[in-house]
C-alpha cells in the first residue's frame, strides 16, 4: 500500500487553512491517504527561530492581500480574521484528543474549528468557541474542561511537536510524503507530481 502523505499545520495558519480544504481531494486522486498533525508553532520550535516568519510580517497587508488571492486562486472560502496570529494550543490538544480516537472526527473538528476562524471570524482561542465546536462534536462542557486541565492532554501535543521538529517540520502547512518534505501551498504541484510520477 502507498505511503500516507503526513499533513502539518498550525489552527493559527491561513495557509494551513488553505491547505486543509484541498490536501485530502489530492491525495485522493492519487490514491493516497492523509494524515492529519495539529501542531503550534507561536510557542513551540525555539531552536528554529531563525527561520519563523515574524508575526509583524504575518499580520503585514502583504500577506492578507497574499492569502486571500490564494484562496480565490484555490476556490476558498476566506475572511481574514479580525484578530490573526492567535494562539491556538487548546485547539490543536482537541484536535489530537478527538483525531486518537477517530481521524475523521479529528477532520471534522479541525474544520469546524478552521471554518469558525477564518470565515465567520470566531476567536478560537477563547473557551466559548472552542465549547461550541466540541459540542457539534458530542463533546460535554465538563469534559472539555477536564480536558483543558489534563497534563496528559498537553504532553500527547507537546509529544506531536517534538516529532514534527525531528522530522524538520518548520512551519504550516507543511506536507511529508515517503520521507520527502514539501513547505507550503505552493509546493502542492510538486507534491502532486512526486504523488503521480514518483522521486524526482
Amino acid at each position: 500500500m502507498a505511503a500516507p502523505i503526513d499533513f502539518y499545520f498550525d489552527f493559527a495558519s491561513p495557509y494551513g487553512y488553505i491547505a486543509s480544504q484541498t490536501i485530502d481531494e489530492l491525495a485522493e486522486r492519487h490514491h493516497r491517504s492523509v494524515n492529519w498533525h495539529a501542531i503550534v508553532l507561536d510557542a513551540n520550535f525555539q531552536s528554529l527561530e531563525r527561520i519563523r516568519i515574524p508575526s509583524s510580517v504575518m499580520r503585514s497587508d502583504y500577506i492578507r492581500r497574499d492569502v486571500e488571492r490564494l484562496a480565490a486562486f484555490s476556490g476558498v472560502e476566506y475572511k481574514t480574521p479580525s484578530s490573526l496570529g492567535l494562539h491556538t494550543e487548546m485547539a490543536a490538544r482537541l484536535f489530537h484528543w478527538f483525531n486518537d480516537r477517530d481521524p475523521e472526527q479529528g477532520r471534522c473538528f479541525a474544520r469546524a474549528a478552521y471554518r469558525a476562524y477564518f470565515v465567520e471570524d470566531r476567536n478560537i482561542a477563547q473557551l466559548e468557541t472552542l465549547q461550541d465546536l466540541c459540542g457539534a462534536q458530542k463533546m460535554d462542557a465538563s469534559e472539555l474542561q477536564h480536558l483543558a486541565n489534563d497534563s496528559a492532554n498537553r504532553a500527547r501535543l507537546k509529544a506531536e511537536i517534538d516529532l514534527a521538529e525531528s522530522r524538520g517540520v518548520f512551519g504550516s502547512p507543511f506536507f511529508i510524503v515517503e520521507g520527502e518534505r514539501f513547505w507550503g501551498n505552493d509546493r502542492l504541484p510538486q507534491l502532486e507530481r512526486w504523488l503521480a510520477q514518483g522521486p524526482y
